[in-house]
């Protein structure tokens, strides 16, 4: 098996996902097109410079349906030679995309790809795919479903995550990315959107509120009691399966989960022949990956699941991790993780997470990658995880190392 590198990683800003977000006039196939050029310009890639693009969407319908990947390239500056795959594993697919591309270098289909996702909520509204997994009875009733925003609350109630520690967690989040921000920490991988005639449209992440404190979020209402406790019931389908949990202790709301935001990000991998023929030097080493199925009604704890499998497979230990990026989809879910691994809070999402910056579905596993590797050379540590939890029951997880 072949070493693989990360070469580059950049992403967008991400913008507000609605109607007057930065971003909204702005098309999937734009956002995907300005990360791809981004990184064939900075890398100076020609020709048939990679074997293939592997692009993460969720939702793909309408303008983002397609094999929006291939069309993306036939639009960018890369060379009509060079195929494309769309590929959609919910939340995680941005780190999937990463995920597969390595592990086709690795045994041998071809020295480099482009990997990484898109997503624009704000022109394609998140589940107007119509998928059958929340919305057919002869799945649903048989496989316990509830929305990801119950399970979440299931892992509060599970784990005893109460509505203090669920803010405290979304307030530090704030904090974190404001001082990110402030201190450029983002600047190497910032790439500014800008419109047909080359005017900037955004160049910073627009959903942050650094404001954000225990007050106005104990403001909030929980954002899941209504469709847990009346119409239509989900917390008597969660108690079925869980029959020891006498209630749900609903926690989340708007302010402690993730941002709907448009934005993109891509990686560029490949092997050291890759890197030798075009000059470039390798900043990270991909030391593993890991994808794996748990349990689909409380849906969420796949980060557990997969940073087990991803240590096992790689002969680490949690304590050889020197930095973690957790996908914030709920506090809930980064609170479980702190308590499973018992790890300094400071080595988890250092810059803040998708509570603050935003969770653009296709394109969240690629940033929080690139993310994790900009960290690491700035703090000058070695290892580093990043995952993901996923809809229906699964996590991802990848190992870097840098070099």
């Amino acid at each position: 098996m072949k070493d693989v590198f990360i070469y580059d990683s950049i992403r967008t800003p991400r913008g507000k996902g609605r109607k007057d977000g930065a971003l909204h006039e702005v098309s999937a196939l734009s956002l995907s097109v300005t990360a791809i050029d981004a990184i064939a310009s900075r890398n100076g890639l020609k020709g048939h410079a990679v074997e293939d693009v592997i692009w993460g969407n969720v939702t793909q319908v309408g303008e983002q349906g397609a094999c929006l990947a291939r069309t993306a390239v036939l639009a960018s500056q890369l060379d009509e030679s060079i195929p494309g795959l769309s590929i959609n594993r919910f939340c995680a697919s941005g780190l999937e995309a990463v995920n597969l591309a390595a592990n086709q270098i690795a045994g041998g289909s071809g020295d480099s790809y482009i990997a990484g996702g898109v997503e624009s909520m704000s022109r394609t509204p998140m589940m107007s795919d119509g998928g059958a997994v929340g919305v057919d009875p002869s799945f649903t009733f048989d496989n316990y479903f509830v929305p990801q925003g119950i399970g979440a609350d299931i892992i509060a109630t599970e784990h005893g995550f109460n509505r203090d520690s669920v803010d405290e967690y979304a307030v530090e989040s704030q904090k974190r990315a404001k001082l990110a921000w402030d201190e450029n920490y983002f600047s190497n991988s910032i790439v500014p959107v800008r419109d047909i005639n080359g005017l900037l449209i955004l160049d910073k992440d627009e959903y942050m509120r650094p404001a954000t404190d225990m007050q106005t979020l104990g403001a909030l209402k929980p954002a899941f009691k209504e469709q847990g406790e009346l119409m239509p019931g989900f917390d008597k389908v969660a108690i079925m399966k869980y029959p020891h949990l006498e209630k749900i202790n609903h926690v989340h709301h708007a302010g402690n989960s993730s941002g709907i935001v448009d934005g993109s990000a891509a990686i560029l991998l490949g092997n050291k022949e890759f890197g030798e023929k075009w000059g470039l030097k390798a900043r990270a080493r991909i030391k593993g990956t890991a994808k794996i199925g748990t349990d689909p009604t409380i849906m969420l704890t796949g980060p557990i699941n997969a940073t087990e499998k991803v240590l096992t497979d790689t002969k680490l230990d949690i304590k050889d991790i020197d930095l973690f990026e957790v996908n914030e989809a709920f506090a809930s879910v980064a609170l479980l993780f702190l308590q499973a691994f018992d790890v300094d809070s400071a080595q988890v999402n250092p810059n803040g997470g998708a509570i603050a910056m935003g969770h653009p579905l296709g394109a969240t596993g690629t940033m929080i990658l690139g993310t994790l590797l900009d960290e690491l050379e700035r703090t000058d540590k070695e290892l580093g995880l990043a995952t993901l939890c996923v809809a229906s029951g699964m996590g991802s997880a990848t190992v870097i190392e840098r070099v």
